[in-house]
């Protein structure tokens, strides 16, 4: 993974782990800080952020190869592209405004080498990630482990704590 010039912090986790739950618990948290967040998003499957109907959309199905939409409070560009692979995530980071952004949460992309905080939860008997992925920097879980690790280890259940954790790794990654 190449260098980027803003902290970059994943979410890894097994699908149903609640990773989008929490990113939605926590972004007003960090906001409340001052900090302006990114957050990239993976998915497995097809997007559609267009809905039939929409001008945009139909500009957009008539052909138009790219389409920004845009109002006086939000704008989205819209590109279609036939890609054989997943974008891949150095490509995303670049499409960002870093000038306007403080850091960049992601959700997904698990697999990759950044930082991590994995998140866990007991009840789904899912296997833990951190003992073959050395970039996880923390764990969030809803219950004791069931092995030793000195990683940090966060409550998932309590998005304040792990608000404070991400303010931290922010305030260190300014001194590096």
């Amino acid at each position: 993974m190449p260098s980027f010039p803003l902290p970059l912090l994943g979410f890894a986790a097994h699908s149903g782990t609640g990773k989008t739950t929490l990113l939605k618990q926590l972004i007003p948290l960090l906001k409340e800080t001052g900090l302006q967040l990114g957050v990239i998003k993976h998915a497995h499957h097809q997007v559609e952020v267009d809905h039939p109907g929409k001008d945009s959309y139909e500009l957009r199905k008539a052909g138009a190869g790219q389409v920004l939409l845009a109002s006086s409070r939000h704008w989205a560009l819209m590109v279609d592209e036939v890609q054989e692979h997943e974008p891949a995530l150095p490509e995303l980071l670049q499409r960002l405004d870093c000038s306007r952004l403080d850091l960049v949460l992601v959700e997904g992309f698990r697999h990759l080498t950044f930082p991590k905080i994995e998140l866990h939860r007991g009840s789904l008997n899912r296997p833990l990630l951190f003992p073959d992925d050395r970039s996880i920097i923390a764990i969030a879980s809803d219950g004791g482990l069931d092995r030793e690790t000195e990683l940090p280890l966060l409550n998932l259940n309590n998005p304040p704590e792990i608000a404070d954790f991400i303010q931290d790794y922010c305030a260190r990654f300014r001194v590096n």
